[in-house]
């Protein structure tokens, strides 16, 4: 008996030294001159974007003495669930990435999110994609990356079918259909996770319903979920399917295996809509391919309101501080150390993308390109899904795969939408 009790005290001190390591809310430990301050940020960013993070940490560590910084990088998927089972449990990181909106609102009305109002100088980011982090006047997430919705296309395919960059619906449809003539996939697709094919729900919205279309429907200001503009959307989906606009088993594909992207690189597929990301994923896994991409932004729809002025974006990273934080002006002065415009210089010049930081111009010639379709952007719609609450944009997403599944109509996924939205929104 006495052994067993010995083992188990054993055991006892073995869990609790492996469960004894900083998982969340910064510490202080001690230390041979006082204790060291450590605050703790969590976030998705692998390649260029992590190296980037991992040089900011170490300055402000030197420029900070007794303080540590400890990054831990986690999956998409797994990142979201493990950040809110963090703040539920009363264990979050000081510092947090998300994509602000609906997303980040959520921690706030639970009262997990920092107000750092006052930490922040709101002319330094442009007001588009600070607003993204902004509820009731305060700011909750400071954006450190701004990306756009483009479709990206292999000029090599389209100069052997003697295709140009189509400006209309009519236009995209003629260069499907030559495409399929020729057994060339026209778009590739990867729905399983179900935002690859949001995207062509809000860009047919948009088109077809103008860019108040959303604001509209989510602020209950007239316009709802059930709108004609969103029935005509699914209905524009359900054409492109049944066109055999897209790759076989599109729905049962995940984005991050990269499926989709071998499609693009071997010339199976022609075209993919996508963020502008997708060019730091050409750079990193087959940097041959650059000299065959180009892109162009969305067609417009006949008889629609919208025009070609009027982009989809996302603003990422957003940085936020957790209200659970032990050193909460140290955490927020770490995030204006990310968004400084030396680092944001670097971040667009090294990572093929945009910033939300004002004044930074790409150096690079490609995201040049990028940076003048968001220069000369009329309207740049955020991503359903981040902006809605969590509950109703899972419908948004779910009811759209269905779409692409031909498997609801869409009046049926507008009616359930709007359902969902008059029981959450009002």
């Amino acid at each position: 008996m006495k052994k067993l009790t010995a083992l188990l005290s054993v055991i006892a001190m073995l869990l609790l030294a492996a469960c004894g390591g900083n998982q969340g809310a910064s510490t202080s430990t001690g230390s041979g001159d006082g204790d060291e301050k450590v605050i703790e940020m969590w976030h998705i960013e692998t390649g260029e974007r992590e190296a980037l993070f991992e040089e900011v940490a170490k300055q402000f560590e030197e420029e900070n003495d007794g303080v540590k910084v400890k990054l831990l990088q986690a999956p998409n998927d797994a990142y979201k669930q493990k950040l809110a089972v963090s703040m539920s449990g009363g264990n979050p990181p000081d510092i947090f990435q998300s994509w602000g909106g609906g997303w980040l609102k959520h921690f706030v009305d639970q009262g997990n999110v920092e107000d750092i109002t006052a930490n922040v100088d709101q002319d330094h980011y442009l007001e588009m994609a600070l607003n993204n982090g902004t509820f009731d006047d305060k700011v909750y997430g400071v954006p450190m990356g701004l990306s756009l919705d483009v479709i990206f296309y292999n000029k090599e395919i389209f100069e052997k079918y003697n295709l140009e960059e189509p400006k209309t619906y009519e236009e995209f449809t003629n260069v499907i259909k030559t495409l399929n003539e020729n057994d060339v996939t026209p778009l590739a697709l990867t729905n399983k996770t179900k935002w690859p094919g949001a995207y062509y729900l809000m860009n047919f919205a948009s088109r077809i319903g103008g860019p108040d279309l959303f604001e509209s429907a989510f602020n209950r200001e007239g316009r709802g979920f059930d709108d004609p503009a969103y029935v005509q959307a699914g209905e524009y989906i359900q054409e492109l399917v049944e066109m055999d606009a897209f790759n076989k088993g599109f729905n049962g594909i995940p984005y991050d295996e990269g499926r989709g992207r071998q499609l693009m690189y071997s010339g199976q597929a022609a075209m993919m809509d996508m963020t502008i990301s997708f060019l730091n994923n050409v750079r990193e896994e087959a940097p041959d391919f650059e000299e065959k991409l180009g892109f162009f932004v969305f067609p417009t729809i006949p008889g629609g309101e919208g025009n070609q002025t009027q982009v989809g974006g996302a603003t990422g990273p957003v940085w936020s501080v957790a209200s659970e934080s032990e050193h909460p002006e140290l955490a927020a002065e770490f995030i204006k150390a990310l968004t400084t415009k030396e680092t944001s210089q670097k971040f667009t010049d090294r990572t093929g993308t945009l910033t939300a930081v004002k004044g930074v111009v790409p150096k690079d010639d490609f995201v040049k390109e990028f940076y003048e379709v968001a220069q000369n952007a009329s309207h740049i719609q955020m991503p359903y899904d981040q902006t809605l609450p969590p509950e109703l944009a899972e419908l948004h997403k779910d009811t759209t795969q269905a779409l692409f599944g031909l498997s609801m109509t869409p009046e049926e996924a507008a009616k359930k939408m709007e359902a969902k939205a008059e029981e959450l929104l009002e």
